[in-house]
């Protein structure tokens, strides 16, 4: 009995030292967990049950237990490393099976779809046409491989000042091409249907009356609708239009594109004090454009930049949490899968409730501790040889024992 005793040390030794070797060797593998050995006694049991007196039987290797503890996050700048600073998993598709992570090296495949080295999709929440992501809805994350379509203009915003002390023109009637029959002038680029640019230009004119100006507005030097009539109050408030908004009847350019319907918001326009300003001008159009990167929030949103400006909603990473994640199942590739005593999938948005967040340009780094686990090396190879020394003094014993006359 007593050489089988410290057999099952050498073992549980030896065991010790394997589990240990495998977190030195991957103490610079990104999403890691180093592993521990947990032993446990054992007593040899007769039908009559375990007597006061007994002896042990030795030790046996009860579990080798991950240790999910958070990992040190190292920003790399590459758009599609990401690291998890807090609870979760990334959620991967192995071939149609789901698997979970928690290294975040992920690239792009021929196809466009982001990947991790083994090939296993990363799984996002499809984004919805009204905006935001359905949560119940699980797809994979493909980056666009091709431009940006362009978008025709159909909202201008004007904030703009008027100066109260203006005078009307004293050359009449207004003509765009003579600076002396209007007050000021601002002009911006539109686009149409097929990406192609226009200049839009505003004529501001003061009429006789106090507080009223007319806006002409013209596109590519043509006249768009009749001047409009733009009403102030004594605090310099436009009261009319009301609401402050104008329907330009619909211009046709010469290119084949679609008419363009354009509305003027002067929700802020004013007239103020002596001089004119413009705070804003902006329109909501575009033209064609090329991907230019990849931005990753907190949340997990994925979405595509482009250079006209457009940006598109590609998918929000879906996390993925365990009630136990000691009981997940080790996969190789720095993945793992759902087993009875993990407990079921608990699928959930980065920032949530029991879900940490996402970090784009970054990579979680082993949480291996290289001179915990130096330590632990040398404590296992004392047990060893603790364990060895002892079947040679049995052995001597039964030598003894043996020569005994």
């Amino acid at each position: 009995m007593s050489f089988r005793i410290s057999v099952s040390g050498m073992n549980a030794a030896s065991s010790d030292l394997d589990v240990t070797a495998h977190n030195i060797a991957n103490v610079n593998t990104s999403g890691f967990k180093g592993s521990r050995a947990e032993f446990a006694d054992v007593f040899a049991v007769s039908a009559y049950g375990l007597s006061q007196q007994a002896i042990g039987a030795g030790v046996r290797l009860a579990a080798v237990a991950q240790q999910f503890s958070q990992g040190n996050v190292d920003f790399t700048g590459r758009a599609l490393d990401l690291a998890i600073s807090g609870e979760g998993f990334f959620t991967l598709s192995d071939k149609g099976a789901t698997v979970y992570s928690r290294a975040g090296n992920f690239g792009t495949d021929s196809d466009g779809y982001v990947v991790n080295p083994a090939g296993q999709r990363l799984q996002v929440y499809e984004p919805n046409v009204a905006g935001g992501f359905d949560t119940g809805r699980l797809g994979d994350l493909r980056l666009p491989n091709g431009d940006s379509p362009p978008a025709a203009t159909t909202k201008v915003t004007l904030e703009t000042n008027l100066p109260a002390a203006a005078t009307p023109p004293t050359v009449t009637p207004f003509d765009p091409n003579d600076p002396t029959t209007y007050n000021q002038t601002t002009s911006l680029t539109i686009y149409d249907s097929l990406g192609a640019p226009h200049t839009q230009s505003m004529y501001y004119v003061k009429t006789a009356n106090p507080n009223e100006w007319e806006l002409n507005t013209y596109v590519d030097g043509a006249a768009v609708g009749p001047a409009q009539t733009l009403q102030y109050d004594s605090a310099g408030t436009l009261t009319s239009p009301s609401p402050a908004q104008i329907a330009l009847p619909a211009y046709t350019p010469t290119n084949g594109s679609a008419a363009l319907s354009i509305t003027l918001d002067l929700g802020k326009s004013t007239q103020y004090g002596t001089s004119f300003g413009i705070q804003t001008q902006t329109q909501d159009g575009h033209a064609t454009g090329r991907i230019t990167g990849i931005d990753i929030s907190p949340e997990g949103a994925v979405s595509a930049r482009y250079t006209n400006g457009a940006v598109q909603q590609l998918g929000q990473v879906a996390l993925t949490n365990f009630a136990n994640p000691q009981g997940l199942q080790s996969l190789g590739s720095n993945s793992w899968g759902e087993t009875y005593r993990s407990g079921q999938p608990l699928h959930g948005q980065a920032g949530s409730s029991n879900f940490g967040l996402v970090q784009g340009g970054a990579l979680e780094a082993s949480n291996v501790n290289l001179t915990e686990q130096l330590v632990n090396m040398i404590t296992a190879q004392r047990n060893f040889q603790a364990n060895a020394q002892m079947i040679q003094t049995q052995d001597q014993i039964a030598q003894t024992v043996i020569n005994i006359r």
